[in-house]
């Protein structure tokens, strides 16, 4: 289990899933499908997408991962997640193929989304990409627009070490004659994308050569922008409930995807997208991106947690102007920590932890990494405990993020 236990669990190829969806009558090929890859961004973009479908009132799944709370939340239609009885039924009725295939847990799980979107009979559903692209379980599916959001550095393992590297391996979602939708335009990589495009004749669009945005309004609970198309004002006063300014760099390809969707015949009207965008959270259920758990002090949660997502969470963080900020920080055992801990601000105080999965980063090897860059903690025996001293030691106007990793957001009780 890629989740639990890291790379050892990644399969580089894509035939055992091709071999579940044969033997389950290739559901992937009954409905309509967006397919989203990316570094950072795509899980919110994924949730951007699907709330606009869904009140542009199309029935929409949703497969994303990892969950944080129950298995359940990677697989959901128009919102709601998958009943813990057809995922009984599902994996009763197909233990002599498990045994057959011998799939991972991620190649079932992605069996078990496509099966469920096709026996529920979706217009539309929307495919994040677990890791990669080219070789992700996801990337059997035609869809009728392919995202790919912004490319960093994460897995360099598994995708390559250089962003052209990961770029090649994401861009391997890039069907022939599918529109391909580039949400942010990155020079290193934008050669990467072209190339494929034009190799296998997709037309491609860069949001940013399309879409601008001018952020009119910034508060907790949700941000406003200016959007402008070629220049000319389009949507005036766009709220997004979901309030990671990073949020600025997938808007773009979330806006260009639906307009593609629109010169495919969907129908989606500007109220649409204005209710799907201000409501994303209501309508799909997403957490922890840039989420307020507690006013005073004030705390917020964020799953980013690779050196471009906690770029953006610290100057987030600096925006806010505490007197103190106090981080709750853990850490896998495959991410680069050293260069992540350089980047964080000394003045913070830290608590640090590891989560209970096997790929936690032990706590006691992080404190050694933080007090060789010179960053002052303690440790703590779970999430909990850092986040419960935390909160003892924290004034009612300082701030206490909690982060550094998917599975440390997991674990917060309020969440």
């Amino acid at each position: 289990m890629f989740q639990r236990i890291g790379n050892a669990a990644f399969k580089k190829s894509l035939d055992n899933i091709i071999a579940l969806c044969d033997a389950t009558g290739n559901p992937q090929h009954t409905y309509k499908t967006i397919h989203v890859a990316g570094t950072n961004g795509k899980g919110s973009s994924s949730h951007m997408l699907a709330a606009v479908l869904q009140e542009a009132g199309y029935k929409t799944g949703l497969y994303t991962s990892p969950h944080l709370k129950s298995f359940t939340e990677r697989v959901r239609i128009n919102g709601v997640e998958l009943p813990q009885q057809y995922l009984i039924d599902f994996v009763e009725n197909c233990k002599p193929l498990f045994e057959q295939v011998q799939p991972s847990f991620f190649e079932m799980t992605v069996a078990l989304a496509f099966k469920y979107f096709a026996d529920e009979q979706v217009d539309i559903a929307v495919i994040e990409v677990g890791l990669g692209g080219r070789l992700d379980s996801t990337n059997i599916i035609t869809p009728e627009a392919s995202l790919i959001t912004n490319i960093g550095f994460d897995h360099q393992n598994l995708l390559g070490d250089t962003l052209q590297a990961i770029a090649g391996e994401k861009a391997g979602i890039i069907k022939p004659g599918v529109p391909a939708i580039i949400s942010t335009r990155q020079l290193e990589v934008a050669a990467v994308f072209e190339h494929k495009a034009a190799e296998v004749i997709a037309p491609i669009y860069f949001a940013p050569d399309n879409y601008s945005l001018e952020l009119k309004n910034y508060s907790l609970e949700q941000q406003v922008f200016d959007v402008y198309h070629h220049g000319e004002l389009y949507l005036p006063d766009l709220q997004l409930d979901l309030t990671g300014i990073y949020q600025q760099y997938n808007l773009p390809g979330v806006l260009q995807t639906i307009a593609v969707l629109q010169q495919l015949d969907f129908t989606i009207t500007e109220k649409a997208i204005r209710n799907g965008l201000a409501s994303t959270k209501r309508l799909t259920g997403l957490k922890g991106r840039w989420q307020v758990l507690n006013q005073s002090p004030l705390t917020i949660c964020d799953t980013g947690h690779n050196v471009d997502g906690i770029k953006q969470i610290l100057s987030q963080l600096q925006s806010l102007q505490a007197k103190q900020v106090h981080f709750v920080f853990g850490a896998v055992n495959d991410k680069d920590v050293t260069t992540i801990l350089q980047m964080l601000p000394k003045n913070y105080k830290y608590y640090f932890c590891q989560a209970t999965i096997p790929r936690a980063l032990p706590v006691g090897e992080l404190q050694q990494k933080a007090d060789a860059v010179g960053l002052t903690g303690d440790s703590y025996s779970s999430v909990n405990a850092a986040i419960q001293a935390a909160k003892e030691n924290a004034a009612p106007d300082d701030v206490i993020f909690i982060g550094g990793s998917t599975f440390v957001v997991a674990e917060i009780e309020e969440l």
